[in-house]
């Protein structure tokens, strides 16, 4: 009586998972080291308006759609402008690690790829931090612009960045609202099948979108992110997808029956290779061989 067996797992399913504690630790101690990184690129309040101010005029001349349009069109109304904050305030952390968890818990090689991309764009950001301070266009006079986050609430910010002491309110370029949300679409992406997942892309539409509304970030700062991000996934590769891993039950159903059928087939291709050479079916017995028989 022959019993199914279940094939081997393959894909970034049949990966291991990395031990969770290791995992927190790593991420947690990952945040704590960019924290710092980014304390220190404050007080640089001079460089921050100079480079800020060359930012603006470098928007200018690419002729990029202003941002004050796009304010403006949230400045209609209260309840707008209070859902753009809360969304920057709010959406930013929790959807990154969700998108961690879920990866982690659903596929963990697309969950190891996904970390250290988001780890090298981060890198790469607290190095930008570092050596370009810049001044969000709120605080720039030049703009015209409205800190929406102090005038309609919420926001994460100090009413000014020498009383700060939880943020760098001078690290706006390269934005990283923007890098981790056009990577948590791409790694959705890229670790699921469903017609639907492009709609992930809403994400770091709506966050591109806010950031630049409620005068957060000038565009120049998500084009920046965008290009790391980039490069990023240029140099880290993601693990290859298969159709158990992302093709929900009916898919792995389809999979094991396959594999079920390759494994019976199997030892009948053995068997008939084994008699075609002798010109006789395959477990008949022969006769002895007479001795001196044809002599």
């Amino acid at each position: 009586m022959e019993l199914p067996t279940e094939p081997a797992q393959k894909g970034s399913a049949a990966k291991p998972r990395p031990p969770l504690v290791r995992e927190v630790l790593l991420v947690a101690g990952l945040f704590l080291v960019y924290k710092l990184g980014r304390q220190l690129a404050t007080g640089h309040t001079a460089e921050a308006f100079a480079n800020a101010h060359r930012v603006w005029d470098a928007e200018r001349f690419l002729h990029l759609p202003g941002e004050g349009s796009l304010q403006s069109a949230l400045l209609h109304g209260d309840t707008l402008v209070h859902l753009a904050n809360t969304y920057y305030a709010t959406v930013h952390f929790p959807a990154t690690a969700a998108f961690l968890v879920w990866l982690y818990l659903r596929r963990p090689g697309h969950y190891v790829w996904a970390r250290r991309v988001l780890a090298a764009i981060t890198a790469a950001a607290l190095v930008v931090h570092l050596t370009f301070p810049l001044a969000p266009p709120r605080m720039l006079a030049a703009t015209g612009l409205v800190d929406t986050g102090q005038v309609y609430g919420p926001t994460v910010y100090g009413a000014s960045p020498e009383t700060d002491s939880l943020s760098n309110q001078f690290a706006a370029m390269p934005s990283l609202h923007f890098g981790w949300a056009l990577m948590v679409a791409i790694g959705l992406i890229a670790a699921t099948r469903s017609r639907w997942r492009w709609l992930w892309l809403l994400h770091p539409l709506v966050t591109l979108l806010v950031i630049a509304g409620t005068a957060n970030h000038y565009w120049l700062d998500a084009l920046v992110a965008g290009a790391l991000l980039g490069i990023a996934l240029a140099v880290l590769r993601p693990p290859r997808r298969t159709a158990a891993d992302t093709g929900g039950p009916a898919a792995r159903e389809r999979e094991l029956e396959q594999e079920q059928e390759r494994d019976r087939k199997q030892p009948q291709a053995q068997g008939s290779g084994g008699g075609s050479g002798g010109g006789s079916a395959a477990g008949t017995p022969q006769p002895p061989e007479l001795v001196g028989a044809g002599r």
